[in-house]
C-alpha cells in the first residue's frame, strides 16, 4: 500500500513539474513573439537606433567597442556616431575626425525582407564626408549588421542591435 501511495505522489509531482515547464516555454516564447513584432513595428516605421558593440574592420580581428556607438535612423534623416578602425587612402585635415560621424538628409535606401526572416536595408549618400554606402542587415530578433563602405578607406563591418529611438 505504501508503495502505491508513493508512486502516486512521485506520478502528480512529475505531473506538477512537467505543467510548470510548458508554462515556462509558453512564456518565453510569448516575450520572443513580442520582440519580434516590436522589430518589424520598428524597421517598418523606419524609426530606430543601431548600436554597435563590436567592429570588424578589413585588415584585423574583431573589436569589442566599449563606448556608446550608434547610427540613428528615422525616414528623413541619418546621424552616424561610428569608431573607424582599418586603413585610409586620405588623412584627414582635422585630427580629430578619424571616425565615421555625419548627419545626412540626402539619401536613398531600399529595404526588402529577407528570404528567412529579417530585412536587408541599403543607405546611398551624397552630402556625407567620404561614406558612400551603408547596408544594414537587421534579424528578425533585432540583432543587426551594419557594412560601411567609404571613398577613401576599406569597408568595416560593424555588430549590434536595433532599439527604439528615446
Amino acid at each position: 500500500m505504501k508503495t502505491i501511495i508513493k508512486s502516486m505522489c512521485m506520478l502528480a509531482l512529475l505531473c506538477a513539474a512537467s505543467l510548470s515547464g510548458i508554462a515556462q516555454n509558453t512564456k518565453k516564447q510569448q516575450r520572443e513573439q513580442k520582440k519580434i513584432a516590436d522589430v518589424k513595428e520598428m524597421v517598418n516605421a523606419d524609426s530606430y537606433v543601431f548600436h554597435a558593440n563590436y567592429a570588424n574592420p578589413m585588415r584585423g580581428g574583431n573589436i569589442n567597442l566599449t563606448s556608446e556607438y550608434d547610427v540613428r535612423i528615422s525616414r528623413d534623416t541619418v546621424i552616424a556616431y561610428l569608431p573607424y578602425y582599418g586603413r585610409a587612402y586620405q588623412a584627414p585635415m582635422d585630427p580629430t575626425d578619424g571616425g565615421i560621424h555625419f548627419t545626412s538628409t540626402t539619401f536613398t535606401y531600399s529595404k526588402t525582407e529577407g528570404k528567412k526572416g529579417g530585412w536587408d536595408i541599403l543607405f546611398k549618400f551624397t552630402n556625407t564626408k567620404g561614406t558612400e554606402k551603408m547596408y544594414l542587415n537587421i534579424g528578425d530578433d533585432g540583432y543587426a549588421s551594419l557594412q560601411v563602405t567609404s571613398v577613401n578607406r576599406d569597408p568595416i563591418t560593424f555588430q549590434g542591435y536595433i532599439a527604439r529611438k528615446k
